[in-house]
């Protein structure tokens, strides 16, 4: 399977319906960061991580019960779901401050 494909399908599939709890969050991370592109990842038994990237560079990250369910809820969300992580959209991330702070304090596990 490529990476970053969406495809791939957790054991037990849901109906496909986004839970709006799920679809009001993309929306408002999208509307405060002057729209969103998303990226899908399948997570195993967890279900699908949901990466949004704001216009603005700014990140965060939903989850949802399957990538199903994770493409259903960005397309009522008004988000363009990206099937892969291109050069464009990573050069767009801007980390916050805190996050690199966070990152410099861990350690590599050997």
């Amino acid at each position: 399977m490529a990476e970053g494909s969406d495809t791939t399908l957790t054991a037990e599939q849901t109906s496909g319906q986004a839970p709006q709890g799920l679809v009001a969050g993309i929306k408002s991370f999208a509307a405060g960061h002057g729209g969103a592109k998303a990226v899908i990842e399948y997570v195993g038994k967890r279900g699908a991580r949901i990466v949004l990237v704001g216009e603005d560079g700014v990140w965060g990250d939903q989850f949802a019960d399957d990538t199903v369910v994770a493409r259903d809820a960005c397309a009522k969300a008004g988000v363009t779901v990206e099937n892969a992580w291109e050069r464009e959209l990573m050069d767009q991330m801007r980390p916050s401050n805190d996050l690199w702070r966070s990152m410099a304090r861990r350690t590599m596990a050997r």
